[in-house]
């Protein structure tokens, strides 16, 4: 007599490979391509307020900010944004409505340093907002590979 126990049988294509790819894969990749996308964003946003007059001078050290800075910035909290939207994937039952609570929390406190810096306005106006460009990327852009309900 013959039984068939199907309980081990994954769904998937012949290779083997199910139709889903890896979270963790996932999210990495997707911030990736978020995170040279914010860097362009906010370079090309703090070139254009440079050519509307803003120096970007902080009178702490005297010397202007290069549009390399925001990049290199940018590029490395958007690194750290996703290292901490892949220990909430790991860690946490509801990642994608922890990681907006962090998110908005951590780009909140970022704007408290272009006010404290001492620049004059222009440059305080525009550095608040370069604080925002990325985060309209890369916070709306890992929330949805962290958002469970799509796999």
């Amino acid at each position: 007599m013959n039984s068939m126990n199907d309980t081990g049988v994954v769904a998937g294509t012949a290779s083997g490979r199910t139709s889903h790819t890896n979270p963790l894969r996932r999210l990495a990749g997707t911030g990736f391509i978020a995170t040279l996308a914010a860097m362009v964003a906010t370079t090309l946003a703090a070139a254009l307020a440079q050519a509307v007059g803003v120096d970007f001078e902080v009178p702490d050290d005297g010397e202007a900010i290069p549009l390399s800075g925001f990049a290199v910035v940018t590029g490395f909290l958007s690194v750290v944004g996703i290292v901490i939207a892949a220990a909430l994937l790991r860690w946490s039952a509801r990642p994608a409505k922890r990681f907006v609570w962090t998110a908005v929390s951590l780009t909140a406190i970022s704007l408290v340093p272009p006010l404290l810096s001492g620049a004059n306005t222009a440059t305080t106006t525009a550095l608040l907002g370069l604080h925002l460009v990325p985060a309209t990327v890369m916070i709306p852009t890992l929330v949805r590979s962290l958002d469970t309900r799509t796999d």
